[in-house]
């Protein structure tokens, strides 16, 4: 994938716990177990390291990492 996928598993696993081999892109967040407040700083980090704001409503449980790396790459072409 990607070099903002690459980014985002790094803020992913930075901040939760999850497995690296139950992280990939078909993967959403709830099926790594990502709490709401982890949700917040997730978005934080990727604005914060990548330049982009991600809005709430954006950012959901049922998004997949590559979907999310997708909604970022989108942003970033603005």
């Amino acid at each position: 994938m990607s070099t903002t996928y690459d980014q985002l598993v790094e803020i992913v696993t930075k901040l939760h716990d999850a497995p690296q081999d139950r992280i990939g892109p078909d993967v959403t967040f709830a099926q790594l177990d990502v709490d709401s407040l982890t949700m917040v700083e997730i978005s934080m980090r990727i604005e914060r390291d990548l330049g982009v704001p991600i809005d709430d409503n954006e950012l959901q449980e049922d998004l997949t990492l590559g979907a999310t790396t997708e909604l970022i790459d989108s942003k970033l072409a603005q």
